[in-house]
């Protein structure tokens, strides 16, 4: 017979038989139990952060860096409440997640208890799933099930609530092998008669596009789209959440598309014939105004896992509901053995077109300038680190840059929050990314504005000895605020400027780290170079930026692909 143990000892055996490693989480009188018990055991580490929405975004840097489930620990009330914004930045890009959540004890539920939330109702709208454990005997399944759903089909957050007393009370452990649940069973493979339909759609196309997007990087298909993508010698774009799915160095790569995305990629999607999407759910950001799309006459293939994804914003020609590495791999084999061709004339004029939109040079800034741009910082970053860093970011226009401007090679590089663009996000994420990756280079490309979120982590930095390289690309302005001010809004710069900013040297030497200044464009590659020299110390490097610089291209808001603002 098994030996009973407390639903606190249950919480933690369950996340050894996981395999998990490191929990970050901040403690509270609900949880105290199951602290007691992290005490008591060295297999999993626990990071102590100094704010529960940095425990969600440390947790979600981990994830997306290592293709495993973060977790995360908070107590109930506040503890909570504190964590709902990582939580619902994790489900916005689909990151999986368990999230322990201490509660009231059961008998104290619906009372207004000392630090009482409606967790489960709370989270609902902002989670894949959650549970509320009432009986210790049903603890170890439901930790079991909040792993599968976690990491299964559409990735994303699950969070199981321990009232107080069941982490108090015992039972026998028994932690099960599998769980089968009946409403919920994802569907891997693709339905092969769509895929033959996609073949021979392809096979037809004159102006083909492959969009590919952070579904490829979920389900480690990069090697399959870049198998698929050479075969057929067609343009591939990546989006936001996308990058490095596909090789930016590749010349077949047309950069990033959408929003601030490049020339090129998006007038290749616009005016595609063939339109394959990888992974991707044609978001507001991507396509802007559906209708423009949808003015252009092309066929559209669309491939996910999650069914609910297809046809939402854009109707499509051949879906595809199916694990994007399996189905790409099915489609391989099948234009493999096909006795046809493509058409081959076309495709050389549709890349002379590309070449040609290619040759506007979108990304021009004035290298000339006596002031920082923000543009040549990123450049630099990614010589001194020869494309080999993992580079987290914060929301704004520095994130922009970072993605316009950073060559991604390679999957689960590029960590950043793109569903809800979460100020904060950064640092916490770069601390998830070095616990998992400890002996990486590790940058946070940042704002001065968006740091300020969360930077009493600079303390939990200086706890665990993290080396992490914080670039701030310092405007005194919440940068993208201000973009949007200048050209929608008559420069009216409502509450936009940053107008008491702390010395961020100082700030940094104060908490342990060094601190840098740099003022000079011709200062910026010995400042980073030394930075990435100190391997063992956290470096934050104030860089005083062009206070007028613009991402560009831009499509403005209920715009369409081509409407780009250009430099």
């Amino acid at each position: 017979m098994n030996a009973e143990l407390t639903g606190a000892e249950i919480a933690i055996r369950c996340l050894q038989e996981e395999g998990v490693t490191h929990i970050f989480g901040y403690p509270g009188g609900a949880v105290l139990f199951i602290y007691d018990e992290l005490f008591k055991q060295d297999k999993v580490k626990h990071i102590l952060v100094r704010h529960e929405q940095a425990a969600l975004h440390a947790a979600d840097g981990y994830a997306r860096s290592s293709n495993k489930v973060g977790v995360a620990l908070v107590t109930s009330g506040p503890g909570v409440t504190n964590a709902v914004t990582g939580i619902a930045t994790a489900y916005m890009d689909s990151i999986p997640l368990v999230i322990i959540s201490g509660q009231v004890p059961t008998a104290a539920i619906g009372q207004d208890a000392f630090q009482e939330v409606d967790t489960v109702g709370i989270t609902r709208p902002c989670v894949k799933h959650n549970f509320l454990v009432k009986d210790v005997a049903e603890l170890a399944t439901t930790m079991k099930k909040a792993f599968y759903i976690a990491s299964s089909g559409r990735p994303g957050p699950v969070l199981v609530d321990i009232p107080k007393d069941v982490s108090q009370h015992k039972t026998a452990f028994h932690y099960p092998a599998s769980v089968s649940l009946r409403s919920y069973m994802p569907v891997v493979n693709g339905n092969i008669k769509q895929i033959k339909k996609a073949a021979q759609m392809i096979l037809g196309a004159k102006r083909p596009m492959i969009y590919a997007g952070g579904g490829v990087i979920l389900d480690d298909a990069a090697t399959e789209l870049a198998t698929f993508t050479r075969m057929l010698d067609f343009p591939c774009t990546n989006t936001l959440m996308g990058l490095g799915a596909y090789p930016a160095t590749d010349r077949q790569f047309v950069g990033m598309l959408g929003m601030h995305g490049t020339y090129e990629a998006n007038m290749a999607m616009q005016y595609c014939d063939v339109l394959i999407a990888v992974g991707a759910r044609f978001d507001d950001r991507v396509i802007g105004n559906p209708k423009h799309f949808y003015s252009e006459d092309r066929k559209i293939i669309h491939i996910d896992i999650d069914p609910s994804s297809i046809s939402k914003r854009v109707k499509v020609d051949v879906p595809i509901v199916g694990s994007v590495s399996q189905v790409l791999t099915e489609l391989i084999n099948l234009l493999k053995a096909s006795k046809e061709t493509g058409d081959t004339h076309a495709l050389q004029e549709w890349w002379k077109q590309i070449e040609q939109w290619r040759a506007r040079d979108c990304l021009k800034y004035d290298r000339a300038s006596k002031i920082i741009k923000p543009q040549m910082v990123v450049e630099k970053l990614y010589e001194v680190t020869q494309g080999d860093a993992f580079i987290t970011s914060d929301v704004g226009q520095h994130q922009m840059w970072a993605a316009q401007f950073y060559k991604f090679d390679k999957p689960r590089r590029w960590i950043n929050s793109g569903g809800l663009g979460t100020m904060g996000f950064g640092l916490p994420a770069a601390m998830g990314v070095q616990m998992i990756n400890p002996d990486a280079m590790v940058a946070c490309v940042t704002g001065e504005a968006s740091i300020q979120m969360c930077i009493q982590e600079l303390s939990t930095c200086k706890q665990y000895h993290l080396p992490i390289k914080i670039i701030s690309l310092n405007n005194r302005y919440m940068g993208m605020v201000r973009q949007w001010q200048e050209f929608f809004h008559g420069n009216r710069y409502a509450e936009s400027y940053m107008d008491a900013l702390p010395d961020f040297v100082k700030l940094a030497e104060s908490y342990g780290h060094v601190g840098m200044r740099i003022e000079k464009p011709e200062d910026i590659d010995g400042a980073l170079k030394e930075a990435f020299n100190l391997r063992d110390r956290l470096v934050f490097m104030d860089f005083v930026t062009d206070q007028t610089e613009n991402v560009f291209p831009m499509v403005p808001g209920g715009k369409g692909l081509s409407e780009m603002i250009l430099v």
